[in-house]
């Protein structure tokens, strides 16, 4: 009996020995800092498809059972609103001391009733950066809380907080029925003429067969391009690629750019050393032209995302190519320019690059137009050609070498020291019961 009562204390001690290792508030903030600050009465479901935020708030501390920040992702902004008891302490800090992101931005309104201090500022506003993962669009800020020692500058009676803020965007459904703004851009862009002419611009995989899910690269992969046109009740056409313009931004005019195709359809990036950039012979179909591009980024560029704008043209299928309207990549073991089809005489433009003028783009594709899910349609009138478009590919993510796509994930370093932690913990409640078993054994069985 004695030894039943020593066990059940042996047993009753370990349990008081897992209640006090484990924290009840650090898991409160994990939990907090997992689903974020949504707007409050408003908990994150995964399974939604709308946007979300996440809020670190480990610097704050806050004793308050509020959380102190939370963030409304809406469309084209982010709206920040924190309560002025910003460390849960009844001491609330000054408004003034408050700004949003990198650019320092103040507070866009007050609540002196509510202690309530908002933000404001679209999504690239603020100093605000944009990261993409094949998930979402991922804007990233920070609340900014820098006290002005107003009092004894000897003392001070708070410190400088940070509370890193990011807005999750789905990637494949809008907050709408209305294209997010600015940045969202479609994987892909499809235009259509008075005629029903449907340009379009897809990324392929590597075996060309289906579509490419992700738009995150790096450098050393290749970019396989599909422009396609759906001619509709038309006679056959053939379809070129003008030229294709890479930036930074969805404008075609911005700087820096990069032009790898050019001079009415030679691929001038497959000219260089480094590149084997070139069309694909033969063509799958006449209305069909595929590509492919070394992946490549701007030097000192840290946003890393590319833009592609095609220029797309058709001309009947009967007519043969001609210097306007052809598709020469250059063979490097000969060191000549060749056709996807056609006599190498077309390609020797390429060369001089004076390849005669074409009609060049009309309007650049814009986010500002409609969308329908991922693909977007403009009206267009027919060029001297049988029909012209530009087409957007893009924001393509490209990282370097040494890079990998952004995640959160836990570091080694922290995972061991969790694991050591709990293994030695084991081990000492171990060590404690045995203990208490052979005095338990001791006591019952005197000598």
């Amino acid at each position: 009996m004695r030894l039943a009562s020593c066990l059940g204390f042996v047993l009753f001690c370990c349990f008081l020995e897992v209640g006090a290792a484990y924290s009840s508030w650090g898991f409160l903030r994990g939990e907090t800092e997992l689903w974020g600050a949504q707007s409050l009465g408003q908990p994150h479901a995964f399974s939604q498809p709308s946007p979300w935020a996440w809020v670190d708030v480990s610097q704050l501390q806050a004793a308050s059972p509020l959380h102190p920040v939370s963030v409304w992702c809406q469309e084209a902004q982010m709206v920040v609103t924190v309560h002025r008891d910003l460390f849960g302490t009844g001491r609330l800090v000054r408004a003034a001391d408050l700004t949003l992101g990198t650019a320092a931005c103040p507070a866009t309104a007050q609540n002196a009733a509510e202690s309530v201090v908002t933000f404001t500022a679209g999504l690239h506003e603020c100093g605000s950066t944009l990261r993409l993962t094949p998930e979402a669009l991922i804007y990233s800020t920070s609340l900014n809380y820098n006290p002005v020692h107003a009092g004894n500058p000897v003392v001070i009676r708070t410190s400088p907080a940070v509370v890193p803020i990011e807005c999750h965007y789905p990637r494949r459904n809008n907050v709408s029925s209305h294209a997010i703004q600015p940045t969202w851009a479609p994987f892909y862009s499809t235009l259509s003429s008075e005629q029903r002419l449907l340009f379009s611009l897809h990324l392929m995989n590597d075996d060309w067969s289906t579509e490419r899910a992700s738009t995150v690269f790096q450098l050393g992969e290749v970019l396989h391009m599909q422009a396609s046109v759906s001619v509709g009740n038309h006679a056959p056409l053939r379809l070129f690629v003008d030229n294709c313009v890479a930036t930074p931004s969805p404008d075609r005019g911005s700087s820096p750019q990069y032009a790898f195709i050019d001079f009415s359809g030679c691929m001038v990036d497959g000219r260089l050393d480094d590149a084997t950039s070139t069309f694909i012979s033969p063509r799958p179909r006449l209305n069909v032209l595929q590509f492919a591009v070394d992946v490549f980024k701007f030097a000192g560029d840290s946003s890393s995302l590319l833009y592609i704008t095609c220029h797309l043209k058709v001309s009947p299928a009967s007519q043969p190519p001609d210097p306007q309207n052809k598709a020469c990549s250059f063979h490097k073991p000969s060191g000549l320019w060749a056709p996807v089809e056609g006599t190498r005489a077309v390609c020797s433009c390429c060369e001089t690059q004076r390849c005669g003028t074409a009609r060049r783009s009309l309007q650049p594709f814009s986010t500002s137009h409609q969308h329908r899910g991922r693909r977007s349609h403009r009206e267009l009138p027919m060029g001297p050609t049988l029909g012209e478009a530009d087409v957007m590919l893009g924001p393509l993510l490209i990282h370097g070498h040494q890079q990998h796509p952004a995640g959160r994930v836990p570091s080694a370093g922290a995972g061991s020291h969790v694991v050591l932690g709990l293994a030695a913990g084991l081990a000492v409640l171990l060590l404690a019961a045995l203990g208490a078993l052979v005095a338990c054994r001791t006591r019952s069985n005197p000598v």
